[in-house]
């Protein structure tokens, strides 16, 4: 679905696009960007961990299912099903699934270093 243009076509179909492994417990799809958003669906086994770290785009992430416990900046709180959070530009950032459990993370600009 991803093209030399930098963006996804208009209609994706997440069934058509296989799971990558990002870390152990960890994948993810990335689904519809352009050069200036992109949505991508993470799924975690318990356990699984988003490490600590940071980039210079924005992020706002919804909890499509699961538990997680989100560190953003120091804080840390427990974020349930249907919860969000937001990551301003370059704070540190991270999340341990305390069980099965799945992301939708959606970022301004698209992340490059993910194509």
């Amino acid at each position: 679905m991803m093209n030399s243009e930098k963006k996804s076509e208009p209609f994706v179909f997440s069934e058509e696009i296989a799971w990558e492994t990002t870390d152990k417990g960890v994948e993810r799809k990335i689904l519809s960007y352009n050069k200036d958003l992109m949505m991508v669906h993470v799924r975690f086994q318990k356990g699984g961990i988003g490490k600590l770290h940071h980039h210079p785009h924005r992020q706002i992430s919804f909890i499509v299912e699961g538990t997680f416990e989100v560190e953003i900046d120091g804080q840390k709180k427990i974020l349930n099903k249907g919860d969000s959070f937001i990551v301003e530009a370059d704070l540190v950032h991270g999340v341990v699934a305390l069980e099965d459990a799945a992301i939708l993370d959606i970022f301004t600009p698209f992340r490059e270093d993910f194509l």
